[in-house]
């Protein structure tokens, strides 16, 4: 999503256990497109909680191939399925009929082998199944009205998934994290490669929403057996615009200009929601967790980044 909001630039088969005892029922779960960014924080946060994870990235496991995704159920002989596998590239949404075969037909891939050996679904979908017109917070019966291929393909997903009995659909918007490209590096690379002023649209606010966060709530919905659709994003809503500002000013670089844009301008391929708040309070009521503040999650996140290791 980030690439909508600048003006310039875009970007193991084997068990994982958790040793020592475990507190909690152990669930076999396979992870779909564990190479991507919320998959590279969702195998750590599952192993952690004592599950037998199979990690499973798009080069091992194409979603949209029924014989790669038999072969992974007889292999795992998972509990539980969580599809973090997706195609994210919004403008391409709009020509690439890939959008619609992974967003949509794979989800149908991943559903009916649920179904046929009784695993759950858990299905990562997005705020751009909306079409900003309410103007309050997104709850989760609210009726999807998608104005992009993208937001499209992701519903058609989120109906595949919810066939199955235990399906689980769980909303997010404006992710970033250490795992892939980001609208943070967006940013900061167009900075560190000498750019003194970025122009950023100012007329789309949602909520950004840190991976690790996503992460942790995945488990918690999964472990309190939630079924059904669910919406989780941090605490905290923002144009783009005044989002690159806190990054630049939190990365000390105070000194490069931000000049605010509308999408009309922009002019992008595809349709963004003028307004994609979610709203996360009945995750809270059901898992009991309190939800922390974006720029938490942002802090963190260029914390990790300045050290030499990340």
């Amino acid at each position: 999503m980030s690439d909508a909001a600048l003006a310039t630039e875009e970007s193991s088969p084997e068990v994982l256990a958790s040793p020592g005892p475990v507190p909690r029922p152990r669930r076999r779960i396979l992870v779909t497109g564990a190479g991507g960014m919320l998959g590279n924080d969702l195998v750590p946060v599952l192993i952690a909680a004592g599950h037998d994870v199979f990690a499973r990235p798009r080069a091992e496991l194409d979603i949209t191939s029924g014989a790669d995704v038999s072969r992974s159920f007889r292999e795992v002989q998972p509990n539980v399925v969580v599809n973090c596998a997706a195609f994210t590239r919004v403008d391409d949404c709009e020509s690439d009929a890939r959008a619609e075969q992974v967003n949509a037909g794979g989800v149908r891939v991943l559903a009916e082998n649920c179904r046929r050996h009784g695993a759950g679904l858990v299905q990562v979908s997005t705020d751009f199944v909306f079409d900003g017109s309410k103007g309050v917070p997104y709850e989760e019966d609210d009726a999807p009205r998608p104005l992009s291929a993208y937001g499209r393909s992701k519903r058609h997903g989120e109906e595949e998934a919810l066939r199955v009995p235990s399906g689980l659909v769980v909303r997010s918007s404006w992710l970033f994290g250490s795992g892939g490209w980001n609208f943070i590096e967006a940013i900061l690379k167009q900075v560190e490669s000498g750019r003194k002023r970025l122009t950023v649209v100012k007329d789309q606010r949602g909520k950004p929403t840190g991976t690790p966060d996503l992460a942790e709530a995945i488990l918690a919905l999964v472990e309190a057996g939630a079924v059904g659709i669910y919406h989780f994003a941090n605490r905290g809503e923002v144009t783009w615009f005044d989002f690159a500002r806190e990054i630049l000013e939190l990365s000390e670089r105070g000194d490069v200009e931000v000049d605010p844009t509308d999408s009309a301008t922009l002019n992008r391929p595809a349709t963004r929601p003028a307004y994609s708040v979610l709203d996360s309070s009945r995750y809270e009521r059901v898992t009991g967790r309190p939800i922390r503040h974006y720029r938490d999650a942002l802090v963190e996140y260029l914390a990790a980044r300045r050290r030499p290791e990340a």
